[in-house]
């Protein structure tokens, strides 16, 4: 056995001074309560503190996932109100809450299509993506060991309905689904979606639906009544709950009454006296996840949910509204990818400004010493300088014109060729080599 043989030279510190110093971390991470998060591709609205407050009661907190079911019917009970609320806000026939995350969720909802297919002794092996899908679509269906067949976006933006007949006609009954995300991650909703949903079903495919854009849709549309088959939802988004470096995830999947034998066990039901974890689903694609997704993340959508109800709607409604100001307020000073009515976003294309040396990545770096967090950056990949932009419901008029005021402010600083290379230079970590910092982490600073 190997024994220090030395002391550990570690300072003395009080729990004032230790404290202090984890304040000091906190303040040099950027936060949504700290500024402005236009992050397109995935949205980053405030979180209610009552969101937090819900999640922490002692009767969720310090629940095991072992216990019993008689010993747990609040949680189980707020699970099993949440699938129904689901189910009215998407159209679907049955939800789980199990997966864990957005594209956890879409591996399960490719998982329950290959079983409904094998079930049917019908191997279907391929599912075709739109170029502008979000790059877990293909990494999910991949993983499923389904062959990804790519479809072009038209001029509009949208999915090319030629040039989809035509693959559907080529691979014909090898084709297991379609994976799309509508609106797109170019921020436009395709109104060709009845027809894309027809040419499937026709060919016996289904439609799986990416719900990583349902905060522009909410009350005005589902995917049900899109034609879609699978759905999954990132609650982490659409239901303002923290992700990414704030927090776990969760992304429940919904399905038609067809595929409701095959989602994941256990399903949260109620048996007229109790409400149970039910595995009895010989069907089933089995269990997802070791206990029961994130329930901490369940709580929030659920706080979340209850406090806006029907007010949901209105959600969208503003989420739609500041998108479309900011890009009619930009066009004058930027090129628009796709300069029609919006959804949630819109995307940039910044091509012009690298023909005069200003690439997206420069303009991202200048907007950091602005106490604005950039945008998405060269996603999607179909838009060579894409700089998408999705301002969310949260953010006051006055937030957007300060956001505005200051990429026009860039705008002209391109103009004059003043130098980028500099920016940021009041943040704690400032220009890097992103390649050798890629290759070569350093997790001790």
């Amino acid at each position: 056995m190997k024994r220090r043989t030395s002391e550990i030279k570690l300072e003395d510190k009080s729990e004032l001074e230790l404290m202090r110093h984890y304040k000091k971390l906190s303040d040099e991470n950027f936060c949504i309560e700290k500024g402005f998060y236009p992050l397109g591709s995935c949205t980053m609205k405030y979180n209610p503190r009552i969101n937090e407050w819900a999640s922490k009661l002692e009767g969720f907190s310090e629940l095991h996932p072992n216990q019993d079911d008689d010993d747990c019917q609040g949680a189980l009970k707020l699970m099993f109100e949440l699938q129904s609320f689901l189910k009215i806000i998407t159209g679907m026939d049955e939800i789980c809450l199990q997966p864990c995350a957005g594209a956890h969720g879409e591996f399960s909802g490719m998982m329950v299509i290959k079983k409904y297919f094998e079930d049917k002794k019908d191997f279907r092996k391929k599912v075709i993506i739109p170029d502008n899908a979000h790059g877990t679509n293909p990494a999910s269906a991949a993983m499923c060991g389904f062959e990804v067949l790519e479809v072009k976006s038209n001029q509009r933006g949208l999915v090319d309905i030629e040039e989809l007949k035509k693959i559907v006609n080529e691979h014909n009954k090898s084709i297991a689904a379609i994976m799309m995300t509508n609106p797109n991650t170019l921020g436009l909703f395709d109104n060709n979606i009845v027809e894309i949903s027809k040419i499937m079903h026709n060919n016996g495919s289904l439609l799986y639906y990416d719900g990583a854009n349902y905060n522009a849709i909410m009350g005005y549309t589902n995917p049900k009544l899109m034609g879609f088959d699978v759905v999954h939802l990132n609650l982490h988004k659409t239901f303002s709950t923290p992700h990414a470096g704030g927090g776990p995830g969760a992304g429940p999947i919904g399905v038609v009454e067809d595929l409701r034998e095959y989602l994941p066990v256990p399903r949260i039901e109620f048996d007229g006296k109790k409400y149970i974890r039910n595995y009895n689903y010989e069907k089933s694609i089995g269990k997802v996840s070791t206990f029961f997704g994130n329930f901490n993340v369940l709580i929030k959508a659920y706080t979340y949910i209850l406090m806006l109800q029907k007010d949901l709607k209105k959600v969208s409604q503003d989420a739609v509204l500041s998108a479309n100001y900011l890009k009619s307020k930009l066009k004058d000073y930027y090129k628009i990818a796709y300069d029609s009515h919006c959804a949630h976003e819109f995307v940039i294309d910044n091509s012009d400004k690298k023909e005069k040396g200003f690439s997206t990545l420069n303009i991202a770096k200048r907007l950091m010493d602005e106490n604005i967090h950039p945008a998405t950056i060269y996603f999607p990949l179909i838009i060579h300088e894409a700089f998408m932009v999705e301002p969310t419901e949260s953010e006051t008029k006055k937030v957007l014109d300060n956001f505005i005021d200051v990429m026009i402010k860039i705008a002209k600083e391109i103009e004059n060729f003043e130098n980028f290379d500099a920016y940021p230079k009041t943040t704690p970590v400032q220009r890097v080599d992103e390649v050798y910092a890629a290759r070569h982490l350093d997790l001790k600073e």
